[in-house]
């Protein structure tokens, strides 16, 4: 195995500090990646010594955590901002006023709210958040229901930019999820299969539009657990069709894609863990996630046997900050910071 290359799995950790399972498990040479919950977060401090003990396990893991605002927030006391979900920008971008431009100010709050979410997160020392969601609000999906900017790709483009906007203000790259998108498959993929039987021609002018009109603005993508029949009868996130015909291929994506949770029902589809992760990453996927399921990532370390590859490594290493964030201490001084503060909490 080829232990220069970042390795290819995504895994998370139990609690607060590390214990010797978790030790094991960074260690291995086919993990590249930690992701954090909020059962790892009590306060600031721990925070910070957290990741202070999974650097010096392997200092370039990239250290991520799913940090949207709203109900999938998942550091919310200590200091950090409330995130108001994001269909309140959606909310704002429509606002009828005639003394404004509801949608400048909509994008302006999008900025700010990338801007707050990147900096705490940086100032704790963290790299990546999967952020932000470009599903589009059907009125369907319970699962993304208001994680969505709003039902219409443009809006949800243009807020979506300016959401990665802050978050590079701040030093963070951008990932774009459920690739080509979730917001119409009413099965939540946490716990049941999706299936969206929709034309691809349909899917590519709504849902898929704003992974094509970001262009370069766009690090990363996270395909959805949802089948898509008359394109494919695997799940985007298995499908050499959707990542590599479609999304890389048509859509001229560059970027790292990560696989959704394997863990989730919606990935059962591909067979056990190993399984599941070896088809990702067969289909184009970078890296793939196990969380939740401790035994599971032992099945998965101990079996995979795809070794990493140069392109998927760079990809993925060029998601790491290249500047250390603000301290804390300097970030409760910084006048943008504190700007753009004011205007989400007014959300």
């Amino acid at each position: 195995m080829n232990t220069t290359l970042r390795g290819p799995v995504m895994l998370d950790i139990e609690g607060l500090k590390l214990n010797a399972d978790d030790k094991r498990r960074l260690a291995h040479p086919l993990t590249g990646a930690v992701i954090l919950f909020a059962r790892n977060f009590q306060s600031r401090q721990q925070l910070l010594d957290l990741v202070g003990e999974i650097r010096a396990i392997k200092a370039r893991l990239l250290i991520a955590v799913d940090h949207e605002g709203g109900r999938v927030q998942r550091f919310k006391t200590d200091g950090f901002t409330h995130l108001p979900a994001m269909a309140q920008l959606g909310k704002l971008w429509r606002h009828k006023s005639s003394n404004s431009s509801p949608q400048l100010q909509a994008m302006q709050c999008a900025t700010a709210m990338g801007y707050v979410l990147a900096a705490e997160l940086r100032a704790c020392d963290i790299d990546f958040s999967f952020t932000p969601v470009l599903d589009l609000d059907w009125g369907r999906s319970e699962v993304i229901g208001n994680r969505a900017f709003d039902s219409d790709p443009r809006t949800v483009t243009l807020l979506a930019k300016q959401v990665c906007h802050g978050l590079a203000l701040a030093g963070m790259k951008s990932c774009g999820k459920h690739f080509p998108g979730h917001g119409w498959a009413e099965a939540d993929s946490h716990v049941d299969i999706p299936i969206d039987e929709r034309p691809l021609k349909t899917l590519l002018a709504n849902d898929a539009a704003p992974y094509g009109w970001f262009g370069l603005g766009l690090d990363a993508v996270m395909p959805a657990h949802v089948v898509y029949p008359q394109v494919d009868s695997q799940p985007a996130g298995f499908s050499s069709k959707w990542i590599q015909d479609i999304l890389r291929g048509q859509l001229g994506f560059r970027g790292a894609v990560f696989s959704d949770d394997l863990a989730m029902a919606g990935a059962r589809v591909a067979g056990n863990v190993v399984q599941a992760a070896q088809a990702a990453l067969t289909a184009g996927c970078d890296m793939v996630l196990i969380c939740n399921q401790p035994q599971q990532a032992d099945e998965l370390l101990d079996g995979l046997r795809l070794e990493p590859t140069a392109t998927s490594a760079r990809r993925i290493d060029a998601l790491m900050p290249s500047a250390p964030g603000l301290s804390w201490q300097a970030l409760m001084q910084e006048e943008r910071y504190l700007q753009a503060r004011e205007w989400v909490r007014a959300l």
